[in-house]
C-alpha cells in the first residue's frame, strides 16, 4: 500500500504571494480529494509533488522515496494530468501513447503495443484510437490524459481540476474511470468541485489561503455538522438582510427560489428548519471560518 507523506511544506513566490504555509498531509492508497477555491494553493502543491517546482521548506516522501531529492525515481512512479495540457492535434491517440510509452522506458515493441491497447480499452478510447487528437471532445482529451498518466504502472497519479468544463455525461464517465483507477494506487484529485470529492473520495483535505483547514474522511466531517445546519427559502430582496443577521454559509436556487444555509447550534430564527448536512456545507463552513480568521488577523 503506497503512502504519500507531506510535512511542513511552504512556498512563497518572488512577488510575495504565499502559496503554501506549513502544509502537512498523509495521503494513503485510494482516492484523495484536495478541495479549495481558486488561488488556495492546490496547483502549487500539485506541481511540487510532481517535482515541477521546489518548496521553500518541508519534505515529501512517497513509499520512502524523497520526492524533493530523488526526482528521477519519483517520476518513474508518477502519473500527472495537469489542469491544462497540450496535445499534438494531427497525431492519433494510439501513436501519441506509443511515443510517450517509449519516453517512459517501454522500448519493447510488442510490450508497448499491448500496453497501449490495454490503456485505450481502459479509457474507452479504443474505437477512436486512429482519430487525430485535435478532433477529440474535451472529455475524450481528459480520458487520453489519464491514459498517458497511467503509462509506466505509476504508484501515484495527480489530476488537477479534471472535470472543469465537461458536460454531465463526460464528467460521469471520467469520474467512473478515476474511481476504478483509485482502488490500487494513490490518486490525488485536486478540484474546487465539491461533488467530485463527495462521489469519489474516502479521504480529503480542504485548502484555503495556502493552509490545510480540514483533513479527514468526508463522512466524519459531515457528521461533525449534524444538527448545526439550518435552511430557509428567502425572497431576493430579503437575502442581504439575512446575510447581515445570520452566519450564512451558502446560497442556492431551488425552483427559482433562493435557499440559504446557516450554521448555528440552535435555530437562528423562526422559519429556519434543520437540514441534513452534506459535503458542500462542510466546504463552505470551513471557508467561512478561514475568511473570518483572516479578517481577525488583519
Amino acid at each position: 500500500m503506497s503512502v504519500l507523506q507531506i510535512t511542513g511544506v511552504s512556498k512563497t513566490y518572488p512577488n510575495g504571494v504565499r502559496a503554501l504555509n506549513d502544509v502537512t498531509l498523509r495521503v494513503p492508497t485510494g482516492m484523495f480529494g484536495l478541495l479549495g477555491p481558486n488561488g488556495a494553493g492546490k496547483s502549487t502543491l500539485m506541481r511540487t509533488i510532481a517535482t515541477l517546482q521546489e518548496p521553500d521548506s518541508g519534505s515529501i516522501t512517497l513509499d520512502g522515496l524523497d520526492v524533493l531529492r530523488q526526482k528521477d525515481e519519483v517520476r518513474r512512479r508518477l502519473g500527472y494530468l495537469p489542469q491544462e495540457f497540450g496535445v499534438y492535434p494531427k497525431v492519433s491517440a494510439e501513436d501519441m501513447l506509443s511515443h510517450i510509452a517509449v519516453l517512459k522506458g517501454i522500448t519493447d515493441r510488442r510490450q508497448r503495443k499491448q500496453v497501449v491497447e490495454t490503456l485505450l480499452q481502459q479509457t474507452n478510447l479504443y474505437d477512436v484510437r486512429k482519430k487525430k487528437l485535435g478532433s477529440y471532445s474535451g472529455g475524450m482529451k481528459q480520458r487520453f490524459g489519464i491514459a498517458q498518466a497511467l503509462l509506466g504502472d505509476p504508484k501515484l497519479i495527480i489530476v488537477d481540476e479534471p472535470t472543469a468544463g465537461l458536460d454531465p455525461a463526460e464528467r460521469l464517465r471520467f469520474l467512473n474511470l478515476l474511481g476504478e483507477i483509485g482502488r490500487d494506487i494513490v490518486v490525488i484529485l485536486s478540484t474546487h468541485i465539491v461533488e467530485d470529492v463527495s462521489e469519489l473520495c474516502s479521504e480529503m483535505a480542504i485548502l484555503a489561503d495556502g493552509e490545510v483547514r480540514l483533513a479527514g474522511q468526508p463522512s466524519e466531517a459531515i457528521a461533525g455538522l449534524r444538527g448545526r445546519v439550518w435552511q430557509r427559502e428567502v425572497a431576493r430582496d430579503e437575502l442581504a438582510a439575512v446575510q447581515a443577521q445570520h452566519p450564512v454559509i451558502s446560497t442556492s436556487l431551488r425552483a427559482g427560489r433562493i435557499v440559504v444555509h446557516v450554521i448555528g447550534d440552535a435555530q437562528p430564527a423562526p422559519g429556519f428548519e434543520p437540514v441534513e448536512p452534506d459535503l458542500k456545507d462542510v466546504y463552505f463552513s470551513t471557508l467561512r471560518d478561514a475568511e473570518r480568521g483572516a479578517a481577525a488577523a488583519a
